[in-house]
């Protein structure tokens, strides 16, 4: 909710649409990820006043049209490409906030270079990374962060290393690199996750606003339709699929790594059939 409102009815307000929302009703299938992180997006940018400094980049993935809901000025990008045409922005206008918007089969496929070395280079921007393990849009197949074992369309007996290999880890890669600065995993299935997220995002554009480097969020996020699975069915498997391989938490903190417990062996082993 964004600052206080009067009482309706007796009831207290505890939600609200933001402006920076348009009124367009959204595509996305019924319990997906993307249209909480498009409200959260949202959110962050009206209660910081910056709606009218921003710039969004979308390419190509389920979100292609986000500049059909997010009242603010957004730039289509080729697939893979929302990183170079987001150092282009930034570049001729220093002073907005940029930001892209980008699925795993987007920023970890057809656009790993680009997303490279940008982060390599420190591109002041925000990277907003969404993992949900699968291409959605092209009907469910495989992608770079398809974990072992897991089921798709060009997968059909799950993710087999000898033939398919390891699932990329692009985000602990990325927070590697001497440009970037802020590099954090979320999720936004539930709602502390969702506040969470929030305050991620609330840093990353503070961040930018220092000139501090490139930030990245990664939100673990599902996918009923592809998955084959109901939206609860679909929030339970990431807690208990995804998040092992995917932990949440800060990768990079101020420039600095932070320490990880090691991944259990079992987070790397194939999905078993639950009984």
């Amino acid at each position: 909710m964004n600052g206080t409102q009067e009482p309706i009815n007796g009831m207290e307000v505890v939600w609200e649409k933001p402006s920076t929302l348009t009124e367009t009703r959204m595509h996305y299938c019924p319990g997906c990820g993307h249209g909480v992180v498009h409200k959260v997006l949202m959110d962050v940018i009206e209660e910081m006043g910056i709606q009218d400094k921003t710039i969004g980049v979308a390419p190509v993935g389920c979100s292609v049209i986000a500049y059909n809901y997010m009242n603010i000025d957004m730039q289509e990008a080729a697939h893979g490409r929302a990183t170079a045409v987001a150092t282009g922005v930034k570049r001729v206008l220093p002073d907005k906030i940029v930001f892209t918007y980008q699925g795993d089969g987007d920023l970890a496929a057809i656009g790993t270079a680009e997303t490279m070395h940008a982060c390599n280079r420190g591109e002041n921007f925000l990277i907003v990374f969404i993992n949900n393990g699968i291409y959605g849009m092209t009907g469910g197949q495989m992608a770079p962060t398809s974990i072992v074992g897991m089921k798709t369309s060009t997968t059909p007996e799950g993710r087999e290393v000898h033939t398919q290999g390891h699932p990329f880890k692009i985000t602990e890669i990325i927070a590697m690199l001497p440009g970037t600065y802020y590099v954090t995993r979320h999720s936004v299935h539930t709602p502390t996750t969702v506040r969470h997220f929030k305050k991620a995002v609330e840093k990353a554009f503070k961040y930018q606003q220092e000139k501090k480097g490139t930030c990245l969020i990664e939100v673990v996020s599902n996918c009923p339709s592809g998955w084959k699975m109901t939206p609860l069915q679909s929030n339970k498997w990431i807690e208990e699929k995804m998040f092992p391989f995917y932990p949440p938490g800060d990768l990079k903190v101020d420039g600095k790594l932070v320490e990880k417990k090691p991944i259990p062996p079992a987070a790397t082993t194939e999905i078993k059939e639950s009984k």
